[in-house]
């Protein structure tokens, strides 16, 4: 084991590299908290998998952001779309914006589907992103147009249930961490977990089938690097 030299993990019984491989696992990968444990175990780290939980809670959050600050500017085609969670029995809308390479730009977790869920939205994507959208890309669902009048957005708007497959796409690994997760517990756990989840599954989302095994190579290794810089694991000795 090294040395943590960060001062986030003072006091861990565990280093950097352990807590940072356990979020790693956690968000990065369909994976349980009890499966994240037995993967620890099988390495001889023995940790429960309410501390992995913690660790998450703690460390996830913060690396998420950093990697965000890191991420290139997104391109400014903008796909928005939202889709039904059912969380403790009630319908609540994920509402997501990516753009046209599939990077996720923001998520939001509402209990309406109006045109001020909309707004929100938008706002909250125009106030991050820093700029307005060239071409907003949408279903023909009409809150997104009623948003769209009255923040005086001049984007282009084009609806059609067919141009926006990158967004429905998106929405894949988060059905698949739902199901892991066997359901989210409440609205407010959901948009906590997708905050942080979002910058990591961007960060590693390295589009393989668009460049050759080297590139993909250098690429993944360029991530890894960025990965031990944001948590801190490039200060261990």
């Amino acid at each position: 084991m090294t040395t943590r030299a960060d001062h986030r993990y003072t006091g861990y019984r565990y280093p950097a590299e352990v807590i940072a491989t356990a979020v790693w696992l956690y968000f990065r990968f369909p994976l349980s908290l009890r499966m994240v444990e037995e993967m620890l175990a099988a390495r001889g780290i023995l940790v429960s998998y309410e501390t992995v939980r913690q660790w998450g809670l703690k460390f996830g959050r913060d690396i998420a952001d950093q990697l965000r600050r890191r991420a290139p500017q997104r391109g400014d085609k903008w796909h928005l779309d939202e889709v039904v969670l059912t969380i403790a029995g009630k319908k609540q809308y994920l509402w997501r914006a990516v753009d046209r390479d599939g990077f996720v730009l923001d998520v939001l977790v509402q209990s309406r589907r109006d045109a001020k869920a909309a707004k929100r939205l938008l706002c909250k994507l125009l106030k991050k992103q820093g700029r307005t959208p060239r071409v907003l890309v949408t279903d023909k669902l009409k809150s997104y147009a009623a948003a769209k009048k009255d923040l005086k957005l001049g984007s282009e708007h084009r609806q059609s249930r067919y141009l926006n497959n990158a967004c429905e796409v998106s929405h894949q690994p988060t059905r698949r961490r739902e199901r892991h997760m066997k359901r989210f517990k409440s609205a407010r756990h959901a948009q906590r977990f997708l905050s942080t989840h979002s910058p990591i599954h961007n960060h590693f989302q390295l589009r393989r089938h668009l460049i050759s095994a080297t590139e993909y190579r250098d690429t993944r290794a360029r991530a890894f690097t960025i990965w031990r810089e944001v948590t801190g694991l490039a200060l261990t000795a």
